[in-house]
């Protein structure tokens, strides 16, 4: 298969596909270029930088190309839907980066409490303010609330549960058994009235930003808010209003309504910790349980070789993506044993 990389990929990958004969080509395109560019390929890997519009769809029309695959788990920079009734399929890797996105999360919450991001910048400056930003507060004893509680929001509570933290959640859906002394499912306007720290894990919602005037008013006196989810989920305006009121004692960033950031008041206000969209950039780990799988066809069947390679999750992930979309293009013709 020719196989497209747009926004980068982990070295251990690339080599692996590679070895198993894949044609990799790793090349960023600039959105009035992506849709010529995509009719060569059978498969195109995405991250965040790169949208899939349905411009870019109509272009590949009657092209090689038969997958989208986004390493990490937002499609929103993908057209899904319009994708799919063109018969291209759309696949993601929900579980690959949700472990980095919670520890980013708790970073800025405690980045937050202990002033680490505002403390740092002015001891660069030269200054040794130890009395301005010696009066952080603790996890421990306080009460942490989620919004939206599936993969990534459930880790983020379980290491805050480890930290002696309080945990409550608000999702549509509730996940039967997980409930505890420490973390209990609540409604959005309970959430909002008894969280010392908020941080928010909903994809990209349509229309009104989730947090915003209405709701961060709902908000106890000095709440630490973190956002890790998407930009367009935040009113930046409100919000900036609630930390220069002292409604708001401080907000950790790492995704934002413009890409990259713009809103300087924001950034720079002494109250926010912020990175520049990096909760799901981690390093490689090794895991036994990741492995690159080896096809051999003959008349009779599709065989599969097995072998233990450790790779990143996200990329093992995404050679499932790859070989399910090699079985849907071979199945007409093989008989799988």
């Amino acid at each position: 298969m020719r196989i497209l990389v747009t926004d980068g990929m982990d070295k251990t990958a690339l080599e692996t596909l590679r070895a198993k004969g894949h044609e990799v080509v790793e090349q960023f395109y600039a959105p009035e270029e992506l849709g010529e560019a995509i009719r060569d390929f059978d498969v195109v890997v995405v991250r965040s930088a790169t949208k899939v519009r349905a411009n870019h769809i109509d272009a590949a029309k009657g092209s090689r190309l038969k997958l989208i695959i986004r390493g990490g788990v937002g499609v929103d920079n993908i057209d899904v839907a319009y994708a799919e009734a063109n018969g291209i399929a759309v696949k993601n890797t929900p579980r690959a980066s949700s472990n980095s996105v919670a520890e980013l999360a708790l970073a800025h919450m405690l980045s937050c409490a202990r002033f680490v991001s505002i403390a740092g910048h002015t001891m660069r400056e030269g200054k040794w303010e130890k009395k301005a930003y010696g009066k952080g507060v603790e996890l421990g004893g306080k009460t942490l609330g989620v919004i939206g509680y599936g993969r990534i929001g459930q880790a983020l509570g379980r290491m805050a549960q480890g930290l002696g933290m309080n945990v409550v959640a608000y999702d549509i859906y509730h996940v039967e058994g997980i409930e505890c002394e420490t973390m209990h499912y609540v409604t959005m306007d309970e959430l909002l009235a008894q969280s010392d720290f908020i941080s928010l894990h909903t994809p990209a919602i349509d229309g009104k930003p989730l947090i915003n005037r209405e709701n961060i008013a709902k908000m106890k006196d000095g709440v630490i808010f973190v956002n890790t989810s998407r930009g367009n989920n935040v009113d930046e305006e409100a919000l900036l209003e609630g930390l220069n009121s002292g409604k708001i004692r401080g907000a950790g960033l790492d995704v934002y309504a413009e890409e990259p950031a713009k809103n300087e008041a924001l950034l720079n206000h002494p109250n926010v910790s912020c990175t520049p969209h990096i909760l799901a950039r981690q390093s490689s780990q090794p895991c036994k349980s990741l492995v690159p799988i080896k096809i051999e066809r003959d008349q009779f069947g599709i065989i599969f070789q097995i072998q233990c390679l450790a790779i990143p999750l996200c990329w093992y992930t995404i050679f499932f993506h790859l070989i399910s979309c090699l079985f849907h293009l071979l199945i007409s013709d093989y008989k799988i044993i």
